[in-house]
């Protein structure tokens, strides 16, 4: 009977740590429905981001994302790590978590661990983007060049503000060296 007691407590602890890894969008935030995934691809400049371990001390840093052959989305993030004096790079892929039609993804750079990458605001032409992470922790402002309006910016700004993002702490990216 213990042991019966023991085992079901380890079952539903182990599908409360599943769920909750299968949270990929903060609270408050929604992602873009329609989303065209083909006009999504190209190369982005980071305007912004909140800085993390992976990305610290980069500037100049894009992603260009393309198609893989089994149908998820090749990712290719480069960045000149100022502190090192050298370029970084690092190839993913993401992939759909549910419908192509709404920009909800999650995205792998190590093997099998992957972390949540929504698409929460575009304009039409496909050409600005506010990305929230899996939590408030990670959020990315990009454009196809490597400045943006300020309207877009204030814009963006706002919508990250509003779902709880404290975007005091975006680190702005600068655009001044060419791989």
């Amino acid at each position: 009977m213990e042991a019966t007691k023991t085992f079901n407590s380890l079952l539903i602890s182990i599908i409360m740590l599943g769920l909750s890894a299968c949270a990929t969008i903060p609270d408050g935030a929604v992602a873009v429905k329609p989303f065209n995934k083909v006009k999504y691809l190209g190369k982005w400049y980071e305007i912004a981001r909140l800085d993390f371990k992976y990305e610290k001390d980069l500037d100049n840093t894009t992603a260009e994302y393309s198609l893989n052959e089994n149908g998820t989305i090749r990712v290719n993030n480069q960045g000149y790590n100022t502190k090192k004096g050298k370029w970084n790079q690092a190839i993913g892929k993401a992939k759909f978590v549910g419908d192509e039609n709404i920009a909800m993804l999650k995205v792998s750079f190590f093997g099998p661990f992957y972390s949540g990458y929504n698409v929460i605001a575009i304009d039409d032409e496909y050409k600005y983007v506010l990305i929230a992470g899996e939590s408030l922790k990670y959020l990315w402002i990009l454009s196809r060049d490597t400045t943006i309006p300020v309207e877009i910016k204030d814009k963006y700004l706002k919508i990250a503000e509003e779902i709880g993002y404290n975007t005091g702490n975006l680190i702005w990216v600068k655009h001044d060296k060419h791989k």
